[in-house]
């Protein structure tokens, strides 16, 4: 199948100058072939909100972070909390602290220009092989090898790969690097990911649509959709808790949460530990943040990457409690990660 690699390329190259997706923070292929290149802080910067994030979802975050901090230079001097506000909502919030602490090593160790390689793209916090490779391929045009869960698909199925994910992962991204040449490596790269976005994508492909149906191995066995074979997913875990909206007119008490761990570093609703079995009344109580009349106000289910979560609502309102952050409920219900914004408005509209 290697040996069909200039094929392969040239089909699919074709194909991504007539049907490149259109992108924000991306430069066309047209546009690239008349030497535009992307700008590497609006790469480096999409890459990774895009991470276990759909292109529709990240957009707008992306729209607002690139209208609010136009340079690495402006992230890079941005309150912290600031930037941590306007991330809420995208979820997996370490890549928030990484994407600062990645925006002052560049503004202040690199003079505000990334590096151009990826082993020096590599050595800043927060960016690991993935992110270095895109980022030197697309920005830099590197021969870099580009490998995504859209790339993994297209090559589990182009040479119809038995080994199940994930344990295929080390296979399929060797494969995807005998594909890699010097010659358009950001387009390539891209190409690959739209693929499998558009086409090649998960559930039955559309292979009428693929240039590669004639080279695709799974196409040819009949079954393009039995790639790539997975391994049985665990049940995800349920854990619960209890959330407490304590409000002061129209502000409502939130704490910021310890810098490590789920949602380090964001402020949110005091709650209880999230444990396997719902915490007894007694003990909810004892977590409470004030001394108050705590009543019921519902609960609400959120979905975590690794677990499931209940959280009970309890609510109260004027009373005073040590180390909380008063803040606006507008501001809150704006600036909340997801599931707290649930919360609080569990426990502003269900009071029982």
């Amino acid at each position: 199948m290697t040996s069909r690699a200039p094929l392969i390329r040239a089909r699919l190259l074709a194909w991504y100058d007539a049907h490149a997706r259109v992108l924000p923070w991306r430069t066309g292929p047209q546009a690239h072939a008349q030497g535009a290149r992307p700008d590497p802080y609006r790469v480096w910067l999409s890459e990774v909100m895009l991470q276990q994030t759909t292109i529709a979802h990240a957009t707008a975050y992306f729209l607002a972070f690139t209208g609010r901090w136009p340079t690495v230079g402006d992230l890079a001097a941005a309150p912290e909390a600031e930037v941590m506000a306007a991330w809420a909502g995208l979820g997996y919030y370490a890549r928030a602290r990484n994407l600062i602490a990645c925006a002052r090593a560049v503004a202040g160790e690199h003079g505000g220009v990334f590096p151009d390689t990826e082993a020096g793209l590599l050595a800043l916090p927060g960016v690991g092989p993935y992110t270095a490779a895109a980022i030197a391929a697309i920005a830099f045009d590197r021969p870099a090898n580009v490998v995504d869960g859209n790339v993994e698909r297209v090559m589990a199925r182009l040479f119809r790969v038995e080994t199940p994910l994930p344990s295929a992962k080390p296979e399929l991204k060797a494969l995807a690097a005998t594909l890699v040449r010097e010659d358009r490596p950001g387009d390539w790269a891209q190409a690959l990911m739209d693929l499998g976005a558009t086409v090649c994508r998960p559930g039955p492909p559309l292979c009428r649509a693929c240039p590669l149906t004639e080279v695709c191995a799974a196409y040819a066995s009949g079954h393009p959709e039995d790639y790539p074979r997975k391994t049985a997913k665990a049940a995800r875990p349920h854990r619960r808790g209890v959330a407490f909206v304590l409000t002061r007119g129209g502000e409502v008490a939130l704490v910021r949460r310890p810098d490590k761990g789920l949602l380090g570093g964001m402020l949110g609703l005091p709650t209880t530990d999230w444990t396997n079995e719902a915490p007894s009344g007694v003990l909810a109580r004892a977590s409470a943040p004030a001394e108050a009349d705590w009543r019921a106000a519902g609960a609400i289910e959120h979905v975590f990457t690794h677990f499931s979560l209940t959280l009970e609502i309890m609510r109260a309102e004027g009373a005073a409690g040590e180390a909380l952050v008063w803040t606006p409920v507008a501001e809150a219900e704006r600036s909340l990660p997801s599931v707290f914004r649930k919360a609080l408005r569990a426990g502003l509209e269900n009071l029982l």
